[in-house]
């Protein structure tokens, strides 16, 4: 029984990250859209929401291989996706690349306030396959922030 409730709380909380994932892929694809006229930051954004991507399928896998059934839409967090667009529309591309690094941020910090939350194998998975990439988009984000 305890099993099995932990693995029901892994598979909420991993839903839960994949909330976020989706959101950041909906949101750089509206950044990456109104910057067209921006192809270096577009390409850069490209490959920052494919790391976002790459980590949704990987949560959407663990969830399945728990027995879960992984969540297919961002939730309230797809919200942040519009924030997004209207900021890019109105205040341009400091705006929209500093909104991206706001979602980076929140990002980061669900991760590292929620993993102490896991079992022992799904918070290795996390530590060791997610968290890394989301550091990486973090800090490549950040970094871009300071260079638009």
């Amino acid at each position: 029984m305890n099993t099995q409730k932990n693995t029901e709380q892994d598979i909420d909380k991993l839903n839960s990250f994949l909330r976020g994932e989706l959101s950041a892929v909906e949101t750089y694809n509206q950044a990456i859209e109104k910057l067209e006229d921006e192809p270096a930051i577009r390409q850069h954004l490209q490959m920052l929401r494919d790391s976002h991507a790459a980590r949704v399928r990987q949560l959407s896998s663990r969830i399945t291989s728990l027995g879960g059934r992984p969540d297919d839409s961002s939730g309230m967090w797809g919200g942040f996706a519009k924030l997004v667009e209207g900021g890019a529309k109105i205040f341009g591309k400091s705006a929209a690349v500093a909104a991206l690094e706001e979602g980076e941020d929140h990002g980061k910090r669900l991760y590292k306030d929620n993993v102490d939350e896991l079992s022992p194998d799904t918070r290795a998975f996390i530590r060791s396959q997610i968290m890394p990439e989301q550091q990486r988009t973090h800090d490549a984000l950040s970094a871009l922030q300071h260079r638009v």
